[in-house]
């Protein structure tokens, strides 16, 4: 398992349709920065997936809505692997894979680049010291707003009680309007597309009788 891990690290460096970690400061702006449009060949909205994983979500969105273009942003490179080989492996022109710390992706993107955020059953950092690593921090909601365009949406999918209330407290202490909220995803009827998609993990947690919550937001115009 080792030895395979390290190959898929190796790897995915050569993959046409990741970008790898900048030599530079990554706080630096990376030569990508503003130019995604061109690396698809289109001008279609660019949605990402924060903590991807082996990128379950990003494949599926990329095949139901070929219109748009897709980022699955993760640091594990043999997860990203395993998600960019598929992509390619189907022909999906409208994915790429980012390698990078997600506190760094303000160096990847030029404001108003990005029009939407998923953020799938994130590490929600139970130890309270570690709050600030949430993807849902206030930090990190600063970091969203210098990428996304002012009405971009970004969706929440975890199975977790408190990064669940962390994230509900966040918004109404930052001002936040709530877009779409359904307490329970698999639970009954709700309106809401692409919620039925389920990762490694989501399928995990419903075997052990978890609820899923969805959360869709909007930042507010405060900074």
């Amino acid at each position: 398992m080792a030895k395979e891990k390290l190959f898929r690290y190796a790897a995915v460096k050569e993959l046409p349709n990741v970008r790898e970690l900048s030599g530079h400061d990554a706080y630096m702006a990376d030569p990508i920065r503003g130019t995604w449009a061109d690396w698809f060949g289109n001008d279609n909205p660019i949605i990402l997936e924060l903590a991807c994983g082996k990128g379950d979500y990003t494949l599926e969105l990329a095949r139901r809505h070929p219109d748009r273009n897709f980022i699955g942003v993760d640091v594990k490179g043999d997860r990203i692997w395993k998600g960019a080989t598929q992509a390619l492996a189907e022909g999906l022109s409208n994915v790429r894979f980012l390698r990078i710390y997600i506190d760094h992706i303000t160096a990847y993107f030029v404001p108003g680049e990005v029009s939407e955020l998923w953020i799938t059953f994130p590490d929600p950092y139970l130890v309270e010291k570690k709050a600030h690593k949430r993807l849902t921090h206030p930090e990190f909601l600063d970091r969203y707003r210098r990428i996304l365009r002012e009405d971009g949406l970004i969706r929440l999918k975890t199975d977790d009680a408190t990064l669940d209330a962390f994230t509900l407290e966040t918004l109404e202490a930052g001002g936040h309007p709530i877009a779409e909220r359904v307490d329970d995803v698999h639970g009954g009827a709700h309106a809401v597309p692409d919620l039925d998609i389920l990762t490694y993990y989501e399928r995990k947690h419903l075997e052990q009788g978890l609820r899923i919550r969805y959360t869709a937001f909007r930042l507010s115009n405060a900074s």
